[in-house]
């Protein structure tokens, strides 16, 4: 149902943009939607403890420019099922995010390239399959993430971070992640 509510906001987004001719917004308040890879290192323990450590995900994004250099920005993110052989023993492991992230940009000369910083609280949401059952967890996660982008043009742009993410679970502790992706800019 999440996934649904948010395809349907990027899709309302698309939609507000038919009329984005008629509109008078200054640069300062800019909706955009992106889409990015996400390679995932994550710090399992407790009964996780030797399920797989790389993860490859998706995300998206839909977020506002606030201020000349500021901007807020909604996401969701899925990773791909790992599986780890333990034995006899099979563990498949998986986890899910959504959350807001504050961004920060800092302009490097007149080149097109952008300094980003950013802040962000994630609902992380980890499943893990046994043979002998399931076991879901859920928490509150803190990320902070620093990288650059690059303006093609004033609307399409894309970026490079790298992010650190603490959930504080047992069986997920915290996520060292690579993002890159595009950005469409109303």
């Amino acid at each position: 149902m999440k996934k649904i509510c948010l395809l349907a906001a990027a899709v309302s987004v698309f939609a507000l943009n038919a009329n984005a001719s008629d509109w008078r917004m200054n640069d300062h308040y800019r909706p955009y939607i992106g889409a990015d890879y996400v390679y995932s290192h994550v710090k399992h323990g407790g009964i996780a403890s030797r399920a797989k450590k790389d993860y490859n995900s998706w995300k998206i994004n839909a977020g506002m420019d606030i201020a000349k250099y500021t901007s807020i920005e909604a996401f969701f993110q899925q990773s791909g099922e790992r599986k780890a052989h333990l034995g006899t023993d099979t563990q498949k492991s998986e986890f899910y995010a959504w959350g807001l992230d504050l961004y920060g940009k800092m302009p490097i000369m007149c080149s097109g390239f952008n300094l980003l910083g950013s802040l962000g609280l994630a609902d992380y949401n980890a499943k893990y399959k046994f043979n002998n059952g399931t076991r879901d967890k859920q928490r509150m996660g803190y990320r902070a993430g620093l990288g650059f982008s690059y303006d093609f043009s004033h609307n399409v742009s894309m970026r490079v971070m790298g992010r650190y993410s603490y959930v504080g679970m047992a069986n997920l502790n915290h996520l060292m992640e690579m993002t890159a992706g595009l950005q469409y800019t109303f």
